[in-house]
């Protein structure tokens, strides 16, 4: 019996060494609005875990939601002008 020892590396590459192709760093530029406006609604919604929510707090996490449903609409129109699969889901 063979063992396949030696081929098992070739099989399992290390992905961690490979760097991003140019498709995935357009992708990624693409939705970065998207990211940002997301870190931020985050950022709001931890900044308020161990304090009662305001009424200026409520109006903070209203805008910040409101800012990720503006910027995922304009992806997916986006997305949906372009013709491009997967981008804006």
């Amino acid at each position: 019996m063979k063992s396949i020892g030696a081929l098992q590396a070739a099989v399992t590459a290390n992905l961690s060494d490979r760097e991003p192709s140019a498709a995935e760093l357009d992708a990624i530029e693409l939705e970065m609005p998207l990211i940002t406006a997301e870190v931020e609604l985050l950022d709001v919604q931890i900044s308020l875990l161990d304090r009662p929510v305001s009424e200026l707090d409520k109006r903070r996490i209203r805008r910040a939601h409101r800012r990720v449903l503006a910027v995922r609409r304009e992806l997916s129109n986006r997305a949906a002008a372009m013709n491009v699969p997967g981008v804006g889901a």
